[in-house]
């Protein structure tokens, strides 16, 4: 471990023995931690889903429309995975020995290339959605930057998520050609949910962030209060959600089955912080494909 904390993050690692396609696999291995791949998939899955949903809705869309989109989401994801450990390098060097930079997989700068990269894959393919679409992914993009950079230590650490998670559906339909009005319906439903995702997360890395001095709401409420809170703000949403398309008549079957799908997704995360997080990302992705179908035809 003392071994391992010593390495200088700035040096490129000699850790990649064998042969070169060996090498090259454990580089994009590394890279690909480095991004956070299971909420990056989850969050690049909900916009492509969404995407397609409320552009079939809509009377149809150019697939390369959907296809940019979805890659514009992808490039935002990369660009905040990558600056996400660039910025906590200190912290994890004590707490997250193990991640890619700290263990000396990765050298600091290339995750910071790599974060670079994002930011121009999100810019490259966006443009051609217009400029709509460009401004909000940005903004959206500038907000999650806000929480690397500071705000995910402070009490206000839920603000990033509030305002790029409630983005996102005005951001996708806006990419796809569909009018922004017919999500605008949804980002108040965003708002409680990206609390609880927030509150999940950084349940995940509890000790760590005590540990760093992190003063983020987690912190503030206490482990337990914030683990309940997540629960009840993520399943009354789930609920309410199913109430109000059950009492407008428009809680079709396929939509009730993936609103219960969430619902048992994170209702398993009683067990415990990674079954949480892991729930809200199932969640995140079930409820928005539920709503969309349920709604997208009005």
């Amino acid at each position: 471990m003392a071994d391992r904390q010593a390495q200088r993050p700035e040096q490129a690692p000699a850790a990649y023995a064998g042969s070169p396609t060996a090498a090259g696999a454990a580089r994009l291995a590394t890279a690909i931690r480095l991004v956070h791949p299971a909420p990056t998939l989850a969050v690049v899955t909900l916009a492509l889903a969404l995407g397609a949903i409320i552009a079939a809705q809509a009377g149809g869309s150019a697939p390369w429309r959907i296809v940019l989109m979805t890659a514009s989401v992808l490039g935002s994801q990369v660009a905040t995975g990558a600056l996400n450990d660039w910025a906590d390098h200190r912290r994890d060097l004590i707490a997250r020995p193990e991640k890619p930079i700290p263990s000396g997989q990765i050298a600091r700068s290339t995750a910071l290339a790599i974060s670079v990269g994002g930011l121009l894959l999100q810019v490259a393919t966006s443009l051609p959605l217009g400029l709509v679409a460009t401004g909000l992914g940005l903004v959206a993009l500038a907000s999650a930057t806000t929480y690397n950079l500071g705000l995910s230590r402070t009490v206000v650490s839920p603000l990033p998520y509030l305002v790029s998670f409630g983005l996102l559906p005005v951001w996708v339909a806006a990419g796809v050609g569909v009018s922004p009005e017919r999500v605008l319906p949804a980002v108040p439903l965003v708002a409680p949910f990206a609390v609880a995702a927030h509150l999940a997360n950084t349940l995940r890395d509890w000790e760590a962030d005590a540990a760093g001095g992190s003063g983020s709401l987690a912190q503030v409420l206490g482990q337990r209060r914030a683990r309940a809170l997540a629960l009840v703000l993520a399943l009354g949403v789930g609920a309410a959600v199913g109430v109000v398309l059950g009492v407008g008549g428009r809680l079709t079957p396929a939509s009730a089955i993936l609103g219960g799908i969430g619902l048992v997704g994170v209702a398993q995360g009683i067990r415990g912080d990674d079954a949480l997080w892991r729930g809200m990302l199932v969640a995140a992705v079930c409820w928005t494909a539920a709503w969309a179908m349920a709604t997208g035809g009005g």
